[in-house]
């Protein structure tokens, strides 16, 4: 082999090498990172789920911001892939399921439990097309959606008892029934997030199919030298669809402005960080000694969420640029494991000395039977998707 040929080997070799490591590194410490600090958040003010929320979705509208509007000579939105209207209901759906998720963690659901339950939109997503689209699934498919139904509610039982800060035979039965109460009312936001989700997931599919899932290319066949492509026509339609469903849902967050307010108000009134200034304020030059700011000390978990969750969604759609679904599936299966573990062993010691081993054994053999369950059905729907040229070949 010629010395040009192992240099071009090499160079093609580190490219691929720091592609993956960049995205891997997106998936495993955007993500576990994202759920690490929105439990910190949580765990001290488990009602600002729409402060959350709120955040989540401005951060990501600000960032799309230049790809998707044009400042000069006025600011307008840049032609799009898919048309405004098809985007409405998409948003509706997007905000209040996103909004859901959120605010059950202010009625008793644990984080290793909020993890869990969301992979039951395999359940949902099946059950919808089957009523709805008329789908017809394999055996692998079914018994793995058997499979995770049974853990999540596995899962779901393993944290509705409530625990007290001394032992379970403290609780009075007042809260007790208070405890079931809340936590009932937490699942069915869940369980009501999973539904719309799996509607949304329907609408969007028919809006790809009518529009396309990829931006046609046809400015570069038009254009040889390249003078009429902007930044824009680089984008693909996920991006332009996750920019819309942020940006048009701001709006939405006026209806629940006062519980803004509210939650910003009890975050303010928490334990601050004071910052000295080498440079003073303009309000604080004729006071004695250096300038100071205090922050909240939220704030900061706050702030990383808010990172976390962008980086999280690039390197996911990285990934899925790039690989298969079951690639992507088993993947995305390993990242939430991890996410559990690191959840279940720093943020949870407390409940994990609550619970007693039989909640426990609930606990991770329904979180087993949803990882099994979900690379299953992966692995099912790609025997599926194998069977249908080899019946279109025999047909011809």
């Amino acid at each position: 082999m010629s010395t040009k040929s192992q240099y071009i080997i090499r160079s093609v070799s580190f490219a691929l090498l720091a592609d993956w490591t960049t995205t891997l590194t997106l998936i495993f410490g955007g993500c576990c990172s994202n759920a690490l600090t929105l439990e910190q958040v949580i765990s001290e003010y488990p009602r600002a789920g729409t402060l959350i929320t709120f955040i989540q979705f401005l951060l990501i509208s600000a960032h799309g911001l230049t790809k998707f509007v044009e400042f000069t000579p006025y600011p307008r939105l840049k032609q799009r892939q898919i048309p405004l209207s098809p985007y409405l209901l998409q948003v509706f759906l997007f905000y209040v399921l996103s909004m859901l998720n959120n605010a059950a963690f202010g009625y008793n659901i644990p984080m290793p439990v909020h993890i869990i339950f969301r992979s039951g939109g395999l359940v949902v997503s099946m059950l919808l097309g089957w009523l709805l689209l008329g789908r017809r699934y394999n055996i692998t498919q079914v018994s793995s959606v058997l499979l995770v139904t049974a853990g999540v509610l596995l899962t779901t039982l393993s944290a509705s008892h409530p625990k007290s800060p001394g032992t379970a035979a403290r609780s009075t039965e007042g809260q007790s029934e208070v405890h079931v109460r809340e936590y009932a009312t937490g699942i069915l936001f869940m369980t009501t997030a999973l539904f719309l989700g799996g509607f949304l997931g329907i609408v969007q599919d028919r809006t790809y199919a009518r529009y396309g899932r990829h931006r046609p290319a046809k400015a570069a066949s038009n254009d040889p030298k390249g003078k009429l492509k902007s930044k824009a026509d680089t984008t693909e339609t996920w991006q332009e669809s996750m920019f819309y469903l942020h940006f048009l849902s701001l709006p939405l967050f006026l209806f629940v402005r006062h519980d803004l307010v509210a939650q910003v108000s009890a975050l303010n009134a928490g334990p601050a960080y004071t910052f000295v200034l080498p440079f003073p304020l303009p309000y604080a030059v004729k006071l004695p000694g250096p300038a100071q700011l205090a922050l909240p000390a939220i704030y900061f978990p706050l702030l990383l969420n808010t990172v976390t969750q962008l980086l999280c969604v690039a390197g996911v759609n990285r990934l899925t640029a790039r690989v298969s679904s079951l690639t992507v599936t088993l993947v995305l299966v390993v990242r939430k494991a991890v996410s559990l573990v690191i959840s279940v062993m720093l943020f949870s010691a407390t409940r994990r000395r609550d619970m007693d081993s039989r909640e426990k054994r609930m606990l991770w053999t329904g979180a087993l039977l949803v990882f099994i369950g979900t690379v299953g059905y992966s692995i099912g729907n790609g025997w599926k998707s194998q069977r249908k040229p080899e019946g279109k070949d025999k047909k011809q």
